[in-house]
């Protein structure tokens, strides 16, 4: 299974991981899945590290390599086809631009995204997991 992680799953995956439900546990540390990861990811770590949002254990660059790493994770492409995708959504979606990306990303390399977001998960043109169960 390829799973695509939203951004609060990748942070609490490291700082937090009992915010994470035991499936979704259990999901990520399967080494039969593909965990993916977002560039846009990055930028909004560094959005919330900038507005002093979170802390992290480690420098950020460090951080992120490790995180990638515990995980076994891949980083996705951002492209072109992605970014405009995310604005060619079908139906009702919210403003966010990283949430937007993120589900185009999901869609264009068909994994499957998991999160907490109610948002997301109620959004019926993408195929998620819920990350608190």
């Amino acid at each position: 299974m390829k799973l695509l992680l939203d951004t609060h799953v990748l942070i609490w995956s490291q700082e937090a991981p009992e915010k994470l439900g035991a499936s979704a546990q259990a999901l990520l540390l399967d080494p039969q899945n593909d965990n993916l990861v977002s560039p846009i990811s990055c930028l909004e770590i560094a959005q919330l590290l900038f507005r002093d949002r979170i802390q992290l254990k480690l420098e950020p660059h460090e951080w992120f390599k490790k995180a990638i790493d515990k995980l076994h994770a891949k980083v996705c492409e951002f492209s072109p086809e992605i970014a405009l995708a995310a604005y060619q959504l079908p139906g009702e979606f919210h403003a966010d631009p990283a949430d937007r990306i993120l589900v185009s990303t999901s869609r264009y390399v068909d994994a499957q995204l998991i999160t907490a977001d109610r948002k997301l998960l109620g959004y019926p043109a993408v195929m998620t997991v819920n990350a608190l169960k």
